[in-house]
């Protein structure tokens, strides 16, 4: 007898970031350096591009993939020259991962301080053009007190 399979994939979410980088096996070194990503398959092909790869942030993962310059939808945010979508990563403690991507090579864009809906956050950008806010939350505030 053969077990069902699954709709959504032991160890996903039903989100899952995917992202095209400009040297995706570079971001994988820079990922598990600055956020302590682990490295959970890697596919590439003949001439060494990430083909599709996952990564795992906490309990969460991330796809990602080389950029492939002659399809449109392929494209880096190095090669567009900047990211529609930043990515939010809830940690422990924001200040030491923080410091942890800088000195990784990450480069800072809001330094972490903390927030009236009652995060401390920062954000930075990696080396690859994509958009982190770290955060770690510091005290529950109802709704109607962050508007």
């Amino acid at each position: 007898m053969t077990e069902k399979t699954r709709g959504i994939p032991e160890g996903h979410h039903a989100v899952t970031p995917y992202l095209i980088i400009k040297g995706a096996a570079d971001a994988i070194t820079f990922y598990k350096k600055a956020f302590g990503a682990a490295e959970m398959m890697r596919v590439t092909d003949e001439s060494g591009k990430v083909r599709h790869a996952e990564i795992k942030i906490g309990d969460s993962r991330v796809m990602l993939v080389d950029e492939f310059p002659e399809h449109p939808i392929m494209q880096s945010p190095v090669s567009l020259g900047g990211t529609a979508v930043h990515i939010f990563l809830y940690v422990e403690d924001a200040d030491t991962l923080f410091a942890q991507a800088i000195d990784a090579g990450a480069e800072e864009l809001m330094p972490v301080e903390d927030h009236v809906e009652g995060d401390r956050r920062g954000g930075v950008t990696d080396p690859f053009g994509h958009i982190w806010w770290i955060a770690t939350r510091i005290r529950d505030v109802p709704l109607e007190d962050i508007q």
